[in-house]
């Protein structure tokens, strides 16, 4: 014997346009919501990370070209003394210089998110 299906069951009551355009809304929202404001909280962790890496690397190495200047202000003698005291200035920049480029080229060969 064959089942016997109803085949007023299967069917749902159409929906009235505002009921469907509620769902719409509330589906829209939900989609933004999912693809703006959850990868945006990742990303907000991510910056703050950055911020704070750089910070603390800016400070880091500002301490230490300092002190490589002091270094050759005081542990070369007499080599930097009367017409040379400026040399030291001079070769902490030069190092400041060359550590920014770099940084700059490191940064700049990066091609594409994740490379």
């Amino acid at each position: 014997m064959a089942a016997h299906t109803d085949p007023t069951a299967a069917r749902t009551a159409p929906k009235s346009p505002p009921e469907v355009a509620s769902e719409l809304w509330e589906l829209t929202l939900a989609y933004a919501k999912q693809e703006t404001v959850e990868p945006l909280k990742g990303l907000g962790r991510f910056v703050g990370f950055g911020l704070g890496g750089a910070y603390a690397l800016g400070i880091g190495v500002s301490l230490l070209m300092l002190a490589g200047l002091r270094a050759l202000q005081t542990e070369t003698g007499s080599t930097f003394t009367g017409n040379l005291s400026w040399a030291p200035y001079l070769i902490v920049i030069a190092v400041g210089l060359v550590l920014m480029a770099l940084a700059v080229w490191r940064v700049s060969a990066r091609k594409g998110p994740g490379a």
